[in-house]
C-alpha cells in the first residue's frame, strides 16, 4: 500500500508538472513562431516586400474560342512579369513552373505565332534586366527543356528563335555565338516539312542503297547504337506495336535502322536484336557523322518521313511516331481499347 501511494506521489510531484511544462513549452514557441511570420508578413508588407507570384494575365472574355484564348496567352503571357527583379531566379518554384506552363500552351498554335511571343519575352528581359542574370536564366530554361537531349519537351523548331535572339544580342561573346551559330546550323538540317538528306547505308551482306531509295508510304528512320540501353527499349516498344506491325505486313511502312558509329563488332553482335523485316545496316564510310548529316546529340534519334522522303517528325520518341500513324491511317482500321497499341 505505502508503494502504491510513493507511485502515485511520484506521478503527481514529479512526471505530470515536468509534462505540464513541456506542453506549454510547445505551445509557447509555437506561438512564438506564428507570431513571428505574422510580423515578417506585416514586415513584407509594410515595406512592399510581398510575397513573390507570377500573376498571369487576364484573358478577355469576349474572346470564347480555344484558338484565340491560348493566342492572347501566349502573346501577353509575361505582361505582368519583373524580368528586373533578380529574386525570382532563385525562386524556381515561381518562374520555372511558369515558364513551364509557357512552353507547354506552345503546341496549341502556329509556329509562327510561337516565335514571335518567344522574341518578345527575351526581348523585353534584355531591355529590363540590366544585369543580364534574369536573361541568361531564362536562356538556360529554354535549352534545359526545348534543347537538352534528355528533355521529353524538346523540340528544336521551339529553340531556333531563341538562338537566333542569342546572335542577334550584342551583350553576348564571340564563344556563345559560336555555339550558337553551329547549333542553329545543325537544327536547321533535315526540319519538318523538308526533304531528309540522302546517304548510302551497307547491309550485313555488303550491298549498298541510299535512303532514297526505300520504297514506302512511310519511312521510319531510326539512328541507334546496340549497346544504348535507351535504343533497347525503343526496338521493343516498335516490336510491339501492332499499328507498326500492320503497316510493315502491308508494306505501307519501312523500318530503316541505321548505325552511325565505326565500332562494326558491336553492330555485328547484336543482328539478332533488329526483326528480319526492317532494314539493319551500317555507315562504312562514316558519311553521316563526318559531314554531319544529322544532329545526332542523342541517341536513338528517330525521324518518321512520308513517301517522297519529307519529314513529317524529327527526333521524336517511339509512341508520338505510333499515336502520328494511328492518326494517319486507313479509318477502315479497327482499334482495341489500348490507347498506347493499335
Amino acid at each position: 500500500m505505502i508503494r502504491k501511494y510513493s507511485i502515485i506521489k511520484f506521478l503527481l510531484w514529479v512526471i505530470y508538472p515536468i509534462v505540464i511544462l513541456l506542453v506549454l513549452g510547445l505551445l509557447f514557441v509555437t506561438c512564438i513562431k506564428k507570431g513571428s511570420e505574422q510580423n515578417k508578413r506585416m514586415d513584407q508588407n509594410e515595406l512592399g516586400l510581398t510575397p513573390k507570384t507570377f500573376r498571369i494575365v487576364a484573358i478577355p472574355d469576349a474572346l470564347t474560342q480555344a484558338n484565340e484564348r491560348a493566342d492572347y496567352l501566349l502573346s501577353h503571357y509575361w505582361d505582368n512579369f519583373d524580368f528586373a527583379d533578380t529574386t525570382y531566379i532563385h525562386l524556381p518554384e515561381i518562374t520555372e513552373q511558369a515558364f513551364v506552363d509557357y512552353i507547354n500552351i506552345f503546341p496549341q498554335l502556329e509556329n509562327e505565332k510561337v516565335y514571335s511571343s518567344i522574341t518578345k519575352m527575351l526581348g523585353q528581359s534584355i531591355r529590363q534586366d540590366k544585369t543580364n542574370k534574369v536573361y541568361s536564366y531564362f536562356l538556360d530554361l529554354y535549352k534545359k527543356y526545348l534543347y537538352d537531349a534528355n528533355s521529353p519537351m524538346r523540340d528544336d523548331e521551339y529553340y531556333i528563335p531563341v538562338v537566333e535572339c542569342i546572335l542577334k544580342d550584342t551583350t553576348n561573346d564571340l564563344t556563345t555565338k559560336e555555339r550558337a551559330k553551329f547549333s542553329l546550323m545543325m537544327m536547321q538540317k533535315n526540319r519538318k516539312g523538308n526533304v531528309a538528306t540522302n546517304f548510302t547505308y551497307t547491309l550485313q551482306a555488303g550491298k549498298q542503297r541510299t535512303l532514297h531509295q526505300i520504297k514506302s508510304e512511310y519511312t521510319l528512320l531510326m539512328f541507334y547504337n546496340p549497346d544504348c540501353h535507351a535504343c533497347s527499349e525503343t526496338v521493343t516498344y516498335l516490336k510491339q506495336s501492332k499499328i507498326i506491325n500492320t503497316l510493315l505486313a502491308e508494306r505501307r511502312l519501312s523500318i530503316f535502322a541505321f548505325y552511325p558509329d565505326d565500332d562494326l563488332s558491336i553492330w555485328k553482335k547484336h543482328l539478332s536484336d533488329i526483326p528480319e523485316t526492317w532494314i539493319n545496316s551500317y555507315d562504312q564510310k562514316q558519311e553521316v557523322k563526318n559531314k554531319l548529316l544529322y544532329d545526332l546529340k542523342a541517341i536513338p534519334s528517330l525521324y518518321l518521313l512520308d513517301k517522297e522522303k519529307r519529314v513529317l517528325l524529327k527526333d521524336a520518341n517511339a509512341a508520338d511516331i505510333e499515336l502520328f500513324l494511328k492518326t494517319k491511317v486507313s479509318s477502315s482500321m479497327i482499334y482495341d481499347n489500348d490507347t498506347s497499341r493499335f
